[in-house]
């Protein structure tokens, strides 16, 4: 086994214990998988693309204020990970607004500022997207009616279907980063299954 030359620190460490107590209560959508298997998943991808720390940090937190205490989590996200980490996790973060917009409203709000995105917050982004298309796509093939699936979601199989489509395109037409390329084809050839399969 070879040993890193630059492992993971103990702010990596924080942030997953951090990231595991603040979603401990949550499940999967539709499903009794705890919420914290998206998060390491999505670290997971990001370390395997090429990130570094702060942004395999910022991957534990993606959801975290969205889901968890809005921008008063953010701060504290802040003050324990840092300004970089906390502004990749609100850049990934579609809405603070309670109530919530619309669904069609945010995904589009989100997709367009994905246009002025920096490189962090693009790998972060695509990778929680393909994993969730992933769970998706699995989920689908599992199900003895489709339809179940699609009825966890707040919009229609062909409305997801059309954002991921926003999402692929924004990712390509984003700031260059090599580390991002082969998750978007890979997030590509996922929808494309959702679309063809089911």
């Amino acid at each position: 086994m070879q040993t890193l030359a630059t492992p993971v620190s103990q702010r990596f460490h924080e942030a997953l214990a951090y990231a595991s107590a603040m979603h401990a209560t949550q499940s999967r959508k539709g499903v009794q998988v705890p919420y914290i298997a998206h998060l390491l998943t999505v670290a997971g991808i990001v370390l395997e693309a090429g990130a570094d720390e702060e942004e395999a940090i910022a991957a534990l937190l993606h959801d975290g204020p969205e889901d968890q205490g809005g921008l008063e989590r953010l701060g504290d996200i802040r003050r324990r990970f840092g300004d970089r980490v906390a502004a990749i996790v609100d850049h990934c973060s579609d809405t603070f607004e309670v109530p919530k917009p619309s669904w069609a409203a945010r995904k589009a709000a989100y997709v367009d500022r994905l246009g002025h995105a920096d490189v962090s917050t693009l790998l972060v982004s695509v990778a929680d997207k393909l994993h969730n298309a992933q769970s998706t796509l699995r989920d689908l093939a599992a199900a003895p009616e489709p339809a179940a699936v699609w009825a966890r979601f707040s919009a229609t199989r062909e409305q997801t279907i059309a954002n991921y489509r926003g999402l692929i395109a924004a990712y390509r037409r984003g700031a260059v980063d090599p580390r991002r390329l082969t998750l978007v084809a890979e997030l590509e050839r996922t929808v494309d299954a959702m679309e063809t399969s089911f």
